[in-house]
């Protein structure tokens, strides 16, 4: 799901992230960001600890699939 919403830049170079996505993403004044230019588009992205970060890649509590196919021939 990708939510899209428009913002404007401020005479700063500011800009608001809407309620909706702070929401979504669950983030509070004060939370650090890494700005990445990529194209012609700049991206935005939540910097979060490491300890935070575990086990996201779980889906209902279960772990990640990590079964890698082999072809017979090798070990």
């Amino acid at each position: 799901m990708i939510d899209m919403e428009t913002v404007t830049l401020s005479p700063k170079f500011q800009v608001v992230i809407p309620q909706s996505i702070r929401s979504a993403l669950q983030l509070a004044p004060g939370d650090k960001m890494h700005v990445i230019g990529y194209g012609d588009r700049v991206e935005i992205i939540p910097s979060r600890a490491m300890k935070t970060m575990r086990g996201f890649l779980r889906r209902a509590g279960k772990p990640a699939d990590t079964t890698v196919p082999r072809d017979d021939d090798r070990l």
